[in-house]
């Protein structure tokens, strides 16, 4: 019987948007008590947006994020369509794919390599990867050219690689030319070796930490991040607009941020939930290439949400060349908005998982009310109880020493990849011991 006692606080880490907190409670080798605390969440976006114009909204609504900025505006353009009652063309559906293709190679390879990747070569961050060395050779490398590329997928479908400036409520006000999209093909194809490479570190990789839960993403026709029902494992099949009616939101008075369940259960979303739901969908390239890595899905390894991502961006690329082979971009004139009072609901698949946008507009096209609900919320709750069972396995295990138990709950944290636009170091750890009760802050 482990009689450890600790009290570990985390008043402030990094990697989450704004800032987060992890109280612990142990008394006599028992995990007490798990509070992982999204802090400096609120940004009253969601009152910000009432009074102003639905034609503004997309933009202002993309500055909640500067990394995934790209979701939200489409995001929220989806919802302002729909209150609308705008569909985009056909056209307008791919260039979307194509923005949301160039977010997660670059927003996956960035969590990927810069702060998993030193995990895994035990060093401090990726700056201090060795050059000289051919394995941290290749990742560095590999790192900014897989990035290079998702920015410039972006830059030219979108105008930048976050904050896009061409998506707009019914298209695009540019598209791409004959030699961008050349040139942009070419890249694509140079840095898919790459991938594969990243794909075989993480199948590689012997980390594993399983915890049942449930999984819910988007599933189309095809590998979605923009379109289709909301599936979960068990079976349920719900409408975008009906999403908000199935979540019950949770308020944790330690946390800034509102926490969700589904049917009084936490939950997942994200890349695991997405090629746990529906590998079979991936490009027919992926899934030839990727086949040993791709049958480790379904999983219950939050691990594989690393390895699920790097699947994810071979995806993009594969289904990024085959639209640019195979679509003649011609400009098309936006669709004049007809104001009424309306509601409009948005859902896509963000990097991180299912990104929820609601409006409420007037007859003049003013916004009365909105909503949003973000991934890192949604995988709140399930953080934290997977914190929880993490530590006790580790004490069940005679791990007692601090900075063990740390790291492993820094990983299972950067497994979520709850953000990235912080800095790309985690916590710096200052301990205190005294009469046997361990603390910890962070630096």
């Amino acid at each position: 019987m482990h009689l450890i006692d600790l009290d570990l606080t985390i008043d402030e880490m990094t990697k989450v948007e704004g800032a987060a907190s992890v109280d612990v409670k142990i008394r006599s080798g028992v995990v007490e008590s798990v509070k992982f605390g999204i802090t400096e969440y609120k940004r009253f976006y969601t009152q910000a947006m009432r009074g102003k114009s639905i034609t503004a909204l997309p933009q202002l609504l993309a500055r909640i994020c500067g990394t995934c900025s790209n979701a939200h505006l489409l995001c929220s353009i989806e919802a302002c369509e729909h209150a609308l009652g705008i569909t985009p063309s056909p056209q307008t559906q791919i260039l979307k794919r194509l923005t949301m293709y160039g977010l997660n190679i670059r927003d996956h390879a960035l969590h990927l390599y810069l702060f998993v990747a030193p995990d895994l070569r035990n060093k401090d961050n990726f700056l201090s990867f060795d050059e000289h060395d051919p394995i941290e050779h290749d990742m560095l490398h590999d790192a900014f050219a897989i990035k290079a590329a998702g920015n410039h997928l972006a830059q030219i479908v979108a105008g930048r690689s976050v904050h896009g400036m061409y998506p707009a409520i019914g298209g695009f006000t540019k598209t791409p030319t004959q030699q961008e999209t050349q040139s942009i093909i070419k890249q694509l194809q140079e840095v898919r070796p790459r991938v594969l490479r990243l794909i075989k570190t993480f199948e590689q990789c012997d980390w594993k930490f399983d915890r049942t839960t449930k999984y819910m993403g988007m599933s189309a026709d095809h590998y979605s991040f923009l379109e289709g029902v909301i599936i979960s494992d068990t079976g349920q099949r719900i409408e975008e607009q009906d999403y908000h009616n199935h979540l019950e939101h949770v308020v944790i008075p330690y946390s800034q941020a509102s926490g969700y369940k589904h049917d009084n259960e936490c939950y997942m979303v994200g890349a695991l939930a997405r090629v746990n739901l529906s590998k079979e969908k991936l490009h027919p390239n992926t899934k030839k290439d990727a086949n040993s890595a791709i049958a480790l899905f379904p999983s219950t390894n939050i691990y594989h949400n690393n390895l699920a991502q790097a699947i994810e961006i071979l995806h993009c690329i594969d289904d990024a060349i085959d639209l640019l082979n195979n679509t003649q971009f011609k400009q098309e004139p936006l669709p004049k908005p007809v104001f009424r009072e309306a509601m409009g609901i948005g859902v896509v698949e963000a990097p991180r998982g299912m990104l929820y946008h609601r409006v409420h507009i007037d007859d003049n096209g003013i916004v009365m009310e909105g909503d949003i609900v973000v991934p890192t919320g949604q995988n709140q709750i399930n953080i934290e109880q997977d914190l929880k069972t993490l530590i006790q396995r580790l004490i069940d295990n005679d791990v007692e020493n601090k900075h063990e138990i740390q790291h492993e709950m820094e990983k299972l944290i950067r497994a979520y990849d709850p953000c990235m636009s912080c800095a790309s170091h985690f916590l710096k750890i200052n301990w205190i011991e005294k009469n046997n009760i361990l603390t910890f802050s962070s630096l």
